[in-house]
């Protein structure tokens, strides 16, 4: 059994923030040992001539050993993937070499999440504080020449806040600074997958008819992020749109692929990449079973959510969990993974 690459992720140390948006979750830290790390890698190695591993797949650079990580992780790996644009404005603020450090890398944008102002913020992040961190990592990003790239995820609770994120913006002067170091600045909206701790959120979810509250601005700093010409290609169709269309849906769906990424998290458990981490989608402990055990089970659908995925029509699920009336917009996929997931609850 080899696979033309594998991508193993473990979850050593977790994450500062307990964000209410968050589609992996908000589980407990750990606190694993490289020796951990370098297990994880010799249990995947005889499967594959093309091995990733990282660290972490919550927090970017969250332990305090980050560059010993990152070399590690490299040495370990036959491919390294460059550092994502996603950082840890948690350890901007605390480390004065990290954001030298990420520019040496040849980051060159960052992406940051502000909901609102600075108590919404805080709120959704789950940590005091979070909003006066995130500005003084903006300053401390354009001081390396690295470009902050906003996003924000839209609620009935937030939406109204979104002319203060605008206004926050233009006294930030972030579209001419960005300029000023070769860079465009980029600034993008949505409401992210119903998964996750962001499944809990169903309830104020946006709908239809939220659509005239936000800024034309933002629109349109958000159409030229995803390339789209109408905000409605980014924020999807309506639940009762989606409910009719997969309710004449009889397919299935098959996720494996012969490059797999999995998400190991502080007990060993794995879990593909494709959606949260979660007791349906789990393929056993890489500990007590093995590689060899896990990928076997992921090859054949063994997991709740696989099999059911790979079983049972999309049109069944819908019937049974879709809402035929809500007007709440979901990208396609999202949706379904949404049923999916409230299908496999329900066994």
């Amino acid at each position: 059994m080899k696979f033309e690459k594998i991508t193993a992720c473990l979850d050593m140390y977790g994450c500062p923030n307990r964000c209410k948006h968050c589609w992996l979750g908000t589980t407990p830290n750990g606190n694993l040992s490289i020796d951990d790390l370098k297990f994880v890698a010799e249990q995947f190695r005889p499967f594959t001539d093309n091995l990733e591993v990282s660290d972490r797949y919550r927090e970017e650079d969250y332990s305090y050993n980050y560059k010993e990580l990152w070399r590690i992780t490299t040495e370990l790996s036959d491919t390294k993937t460059p550092h994502f644009e996603l950082i840890s404005y948690w350890r901007a603020v605390r480390d004065d070499e990290y954001v030298p450090w990420l520019s040496s890398l040849g980051v060159k944008a960052a992406q940051l999440t502000i909901f609102g102002d600075e108590a919404t913020t805080d709120y959704f992040v789950g940590r005091k504080g979070a909003f006066q961190e995130i500005l003084r990592t903006i300053e401390i990003l354009f001081q390396y020449g690295i470009a902050p790239r906003i996003q924000t995820f839209i609620y009935k609770t937030n939406i109204a806040q979104l002319p203060y994120i605008q206004n926050l913006i233009e006294t930030l002067n972030l579209e001419k600074r960005c300029a000023d170091i070769g860079r465009e600045f980029e600034f993008f909206l949505h409401q992210g997958s119903c998964s996750g701790e962001n499944e809990k959120l169903y309830d104020v979810w946006i709908t239809s008819d939220d659509m005239d509250k936000i800024p034309h601005k933002l629109i349109d700093l958000t159409l030229k992020h995803f390339g789209k010409s109408h905000i409605r290609d980014v924020l999807g169709d309506t639940e009762k749109e989606l409910y009719n269309q997969l309710v004449l849906d009889s397919s299935t769906e098959n996720i494996v692929t012969n490059k797999p990424v999995f998400y190991i998290d502080k007990d060993f458990n794995v879990y593909p990449n494709y959606e949260t981490p979660s007791s349906f989608w789990c393929l056993g402990n890489l500990k007590t079973q093995g590689a060899e055990k896990i990928l076997r089970n992921y090859v054949n659908n063994k997991s709740i959510a696989q099999n059911v995925k790979l079983t049972v029509p999309i049109n069944k699920m819908v019937i049974k969990h879709g809402n035929p009336e809500s007007m709440r917009l979901f990208g396609k996929r999202d949706y379904k993974n949404y049923i999916l997931h409230k299908y496999c609850r329900a066994l």
